[in-house]
């Protein structure tokens, strides 16, 4: 399965952020409306995500939920169908819940990082270095270290977890 080195913090403002980002991309921003359903899952987090009404992406993935650098395995299915693919899957496995944001992607070197707004919970920086030929694992932890320091990201702003489980702590 394909891997990342991930890191999710919270960020008081994407206004201030874009500026610092951008200057560091290779490339972007690209713009992204993405709806994400998630579904009962117990061996890791599968996921639908919709881009429009004729493209979305099945994802399966496990990461630990913990501060800091993660490691994630990821395998992933495009589809035509994302409404169809949306009710046999919720039928089948049942809606754990849905996550709606607005995405700003960049690319540095072997990271993408990800300016977030999230529907329900404001404002995000997600971090996706890719671990392969190029980088192994320490090096792309190393990364994704340097990258949040660049960022002027704190530790006490580092979040666990999905998006789907900060909603659920909101309600709870």
């Amino acid at each position: 399965m394909p891997t990342n080195i991930e890191i999710k913090a919270r960020v008081a403002s994407l206004k201030t952020l874009i500026p610092v980002v951008a200057s560091l991309a290779d490339a972007g921003p690209e713009h992204v409306a993405q709806d994400d359903t998630f579904f009962v899952c117990p061996n890791g987090r599968l996921k639908l995500r919709v881009l429009d009404d004729r493209h979305g992406v099945l994802i399966f993935y496990r990461r630990a939920d913990q501060l800091g650098p993660k490691t994630s395995f990821y395998i992933h299915s495009e589809t035509a169908d994302p409404e169809g693919l949306r009710s046999v899957l919720a039928l089948a496995y049942g809606e754990a819940g849905r996550v709606r944001k607005h995405r700003m992607v960049f690319q540095i070197g072997q990271a993408r990082v990800h300016l977030d707004r999230v529907e329900g919970l404001g404002e995000f920086v997600e971090l996706e270095v890719t671990v392969g030929d190029k980088m192994d694992s320490e090096a792309a932890i190393s990364e994704a270290h340097r990258l949040v320091e660049a960022f002027g990201i704190e530790e006490s702003a580092l979040v666990t977890g999905a998006y789907l489980d900060l909603h659920e702590t909101k309600i709870n």
